[in-house]
């Protein structure tokens, strides 16, 4: 199970997965150029978000339709410091409306 971890640190902020610096897949949909970041909507929470789904599903298709609803609910409302696992990003999928 891939553990996600984000951080605000004096150094700037760390988005890891199992430890390692997560993709910020650019390449797959290039939505900031300032990196990622979390705690409100815009276009560097939505990156975040398409590369936490990206790396989660490992599908970019479904990843790229589903990044803004994630952003909304899940990843606007991270505090400072955050921690989700597969378990809990599936957890937080499955509470959110379905696409219209």
């Amino acid at each position: 199970m891939k553990t996600y971890q984000g951080d605000r640190t004096i150094d700037g902020l760390a988005v890891t997965v199992d430890g390692r610096p997560l993709d910020q897949r650019t390449d797959l949909l290039l939505l900031s150029r300032n990196g990622f970041e979390w705690g409100y909507e815009g276009p560097e929470p939505a990156q975040l978000a398409l590369a936490l789904l990206a790396d989660h599903w490992g599908d970019d298709a479904r990843a790229k339709a589903g990044y803004e609803a994630f952003m909304r609910a899940v990843v606007a409302n991270f505090g400072n410091e955050w921690e989700m696992t597969d378990a809990d990003i599936e957890a937080a999928l499955e509470e959110m409306p379905a696409p219209r």
